[in-house]
C-alpha cells in the first residue's frame, strides 16, 4: 500500500504549492549579539553553528535561582531531540512523527496559538533506523520551514500556521527519511535524508524557499556530475584531486546504495559564500563488501549555496570501518593558529578527533583525540588520513573485541557550543567502545543493509558520557565534567559564561562556562536529549527552554520498548544502554525556566 501512496510521479514536485512572501532580509540567521539577540530563529541560533547567545540576565551568579515558568506536553511518547524556535512572541515546536507543527504565545505562558498537522504516509516508521526523533525548523521572513520523517519539505505561515508549499523530495520503500532541521540560506531551503542503514544514496537538496521548486541536488557519491564536482573543485590534499572518486573508490556500482546520508547539521560563511555540512557512514557497514576509501562518505563538503557546487571536499574517514559517520556540526570561528589568524571550522568528530580546519582551503590544522581512540593511531596532517590500527580491523569470522571509539563514535549528532568570551567548545559527548563482527548483507530496497553484529559497552573509567570543555588552541581540555550515560543533549553556552546540557537520567544542568563548576540542577519528568536554548520574552526577562523525552538511537530501550537483556539490539546500543529504564520512563515535555 505504501509503495502505491509513494508514486513516482510525485517523488520531487511540489504538492499543494502556494508561493507566499518569503523574501530573506540580508544577512538572516546571523544573530551574534545584534538587535535579534532576544529570538532564537535557526538550528544553532547562528550560521556559524555556536549555539551561543549574548543574553546575560542568567549569569553564574544567579542561575540556582532558576524556576519552571511553564511548561507543555507534545503529546509525543517518542524521542525529542529538536529544540524550539522563538520569533518574536511566539514559540516554535516540532513533535516528533508525525511531525506536527506547534505555535505557542509566550505572552500567555505558552498558551495554544495553532496547530499545523501535515498529512504524513504512517508508514515512514519503518524507514527510520533510530528512532521517529525530528530536531527542529528554520525561520525566514514570515515563514517555518521544517522537513517530516516521510521526507516532505513544509512550508507554513508563523502568523496564521496555514501552508505554504509541500514538496516530497525522497521516497521511504528505498529507506529514506528526513529527521534533520533544514537551514535556509541566500533563499534556498537546505535539507538532506537519512537512511545510511538501508543503503539508500545520500543527498543534499536545495529547494526555492518562496515556491518550494527543487534549485539543485548534490549526491554524496557518484559520478563528479551527479557529485556536483567540477571546475571549482579544490581539496587541499592531491589524493582528493582525481576525477570522479565519488565513482571510482567504490567496487562497481556498490555507490548507488552506498549511504553517505546528509542527516546532521549545516552552517554557512557569508564571507566566502560557502556551506558545510558532513556526511553519513557508507553503507553496509560490513567494510569488506565495499573496498576503497568510499568517497564521498564520512566527509566534510564546501559546497556554494546558490549552485551546488563543490568548492573543497575532505574524507575524515576513508573506507570507514565502523560506522563513524562525518555529520557531526562545523562551528566556525576565527583563531591564531600557532601564531597565524585563520578563519577555521571546529568539528569534534565520530572517529574521536577534534579537527581544527581550515575552512576556506580544507586543510586540517590539527586533529586531536578528545576521548580514548584505539581503532586508529592519530592523524597524518601531510595526508590528511588518519593511521589505521590494524589490530582493531574487522576480519569475516572474527569478533574484534574492544575497539574505542564505538559505532555512535565519540560524539554523534547531539551539537556543541563554542563561547567567544572563553574560546572554549562545549562538547556533550559518550564515552563507549564496542565488540564489532561482520556479517554477510545483501541490498534489498527499503530493509536494513547493515552487516554488523555490535555489543557497546562504557570506555575506560565506566561512565558512559561527559561534557567537555575544549581549547582548541592548546588541545586539549579546560575541564570535563563525567555522566553516567552518553550526554545525548546539545549543548548552550551564553554570556552570563553558563552551560546549559542535559542528561539521560532526568537531569537538566548548568555550570560555570570558565570552571565546569555545577551550578543548577533540574530534574525533568523523564530523560533529556533535546537541545536546550535560551531566549528573552515579550516581559523582557531571559528564559531558558529545553524538551525532555528519551528516545533516538541512545534511548530506543524505552522509546521502542527494546529488551534491556538483548545487547545486539539498536544495532548494539542496547548492549550499552541496559539499565536506562531504571532511570527514565517515557515522555514529551517542553520545559521553560526563568529566574524570579
Amino acid at each position: 500500500a505504501a509503495a502505491l501512496l509513494v508514486a513516482a510521479a510525485w517523488l520531487i514536485a511540489p504538492i499543494g504549492c502556494r508561493a507566499g512572501d518569503v523574501r530573506e532580509k540580508p544577512g538572516a540567521g546571523m544573530v551574534g549579539g545584534d538587535d535579534r539577540a532576544a529570538e532564537w530563529t535557526i538550528p544553532a541560533r547562528d550560521y556559524q553553528s555556536t549555539r551561543y547567545s549574548p543574553l546575560a540576565q542568567v549569569t553564574a551568579a544567579n542561575v540556582g535561582q532558576l524556576t519552571l515558568a511553564w511548561s507543555y506536553s507534545t503529546g509525543s511518547l517518542r524521542g525529542h531531540e529538536g529544540a524550539p524556535l522563538v520569533v518574536g512572541s511566539t514559540l516554535y515546536l516540532v513533535t516528533p512523527f508525525p511531525n506536527e507543527l506547534v505555535a505557542l504565545d509566550l505572552a500567555r505562558h505558552g498558551a495554544l496559538r495553532w496547530k499545523y498537522r501535515p498529512p504524513v504516509l504512517r508508514a515512514a516508521g519503518g524507514a527510520a533506523c533510530c528512532d521517529l526523533v525530528n530536531r527542529g525548523a528554520s525561520y525566514a521572513d514570515g515563514t517555518i520551514y521544517f522537513a517530516t520523517l516521510d521526507n516532505q519539505v513544509v512550508a507554513v505561515d508563523a502568523e496564521h500556521g496555514r501552508e505554504r508549499w509541500r514538496t516530497r523530495v525522497g521516497d521511504i520503500n528505498r529507506g529514506e527519511s528526513i529527521t534533520m532541521a533544514p537551514l535556509v540560506v541566500r533563499g534556498k531551503v537546505l535539507v538532506g535524508n537519512s537512511g545510511g542503514e538501508y543503503g539508500v544514496r545520500g543527498w543534499l537538496t536545495a529547494l526555492d524557499a518562496r515556491t518550494g521548486t527543487i534549485a539543485w541536488r548534490a549526491y554524496t557519491a557518484g559520478p563528479d556530475e551527479d557529485v556536483r564536482i567540477g571546475a571549482r573543485f579544490k581539496p587541499f590534499y592531491p589524493l582528493d584531486r582525481k576525477p570522479n572518486l565519488g565513482a571510482t573508490t567504490w567496487p562497481g556500482q556498490a555507490w548507488r546504495n552506498g549511504g553517505g546520508t546528509v542527516w546532521g547539521w549545516i552552517s554557512y560563511d557569508p564571507a566566502l559564500n560557502l556551506i558545510y555540512y558532513g556526511t553519513g557512514n557508507p553503507g553496509p557497514w560490513n567494510h569488506e563488501l565495499r573496498r576503497g576509501d568510499n568517497k564521498w562518505a564520512t566527509s566534510l563538503m564546501a559546497r556554494d549555496p546558490d549552485t551546488g557546487e563543490a568548492v573543497w571536499a575532505y574524507q575524515f574517514t576513508p573506507h570507514d570501518l565502523w560506522d563513524h559517520d562525518g555529520v557531526n556540526e562545523a562551528v566556525l570561528v576565527d583563531l591564531t593558529v600557532d601564531g597565524k589568524a585563520r578563519k577555521v571550522a571546529l568539528l569534534p568528530e565520530r572517529n574521536g578527533y577534534l579537527y581544527v580546519m581550515d575552512r576556506a582551503s580544507g586543510e586540517v590544522l590539527s586533529a586531536t583525540p578528545f576521548v580514548h581512540v584505539n581503532s586508529t593511531m592519530g592523524v597524518d596532517l601531510k595526508s590528511g588520513r588518519p593511521i589505521v590500527n590494524a589490530a582493531k580491523t574487522p576480519r569475516a569470522g572474527t569478533v574484534v573485541r574492544d575497539v574505542c571509539p564505538a559505532s555512535p563514535g565519540a560524539k554523534d549528532w547531539q551539537p556543541s557550543a563554542w563561547s567567544p568570551r572563553t574560546k572554549l567548545l562545549y562538547i556533550p559527548h559518550q564515552n563507549l567502545c564496542m565488540d564489532f563482527g561482520t556479517v554477510e548483507a545483501n541490498y534489498i530496497a527499503g530493509t536494513p543493509y547493515v552487516g554488523a553484529e555490535v555489543t557497546m559497552k562504557p570506555g575506560p573509567g565506566g561512565n558512559r558520557g561527559f561534557l567537555t570543555a575544549w581549547d582548541p588552541v592548546a588541545r586539549r581540555p579546560a575541564w570535563q565534567l563525567r555522566e553516567n550515560f552518553p550526554v545525548w543533549s546539545g549543548a548552550l553556552v551564553t554570556a552570563g559564561d553558563v552551560v546549559f546540557y542535559g542528561t539521560m537520567d532526568r537531569h537538566f544542568r548548568a555550570v560555570d562556562a570558565r570552571t565546569g563548576a555545577r551550578l543548577w540542577d533540574f530534574t525533568t519528568a523523564s530523560g533529556i536529549i533535546g537541545q536546550p536554548i535560551t531566549f528573552q520574552g515579550p516581559d523582557g526577562k531571559q528564559y531558558v527552554a529545553i524538551f525532555d523525552g528519551p528516545g533516538g538511537w541512545a534511548g530506543a530501550v524505552v522509546a521502542g520498548d527494546l529488551n534491556p537483556g538483548d545487547s545486539l539490539a539498536a544495532a548494539g546500543f542496547v548492549g550499552a544502554m541496559g539499565d536506562l529504564p531504571k532511570y527514565t520512563e517515557k515522555g514529551g515535555t517542553l520545559n521553560v525556566f526563568a529566574l524570579p
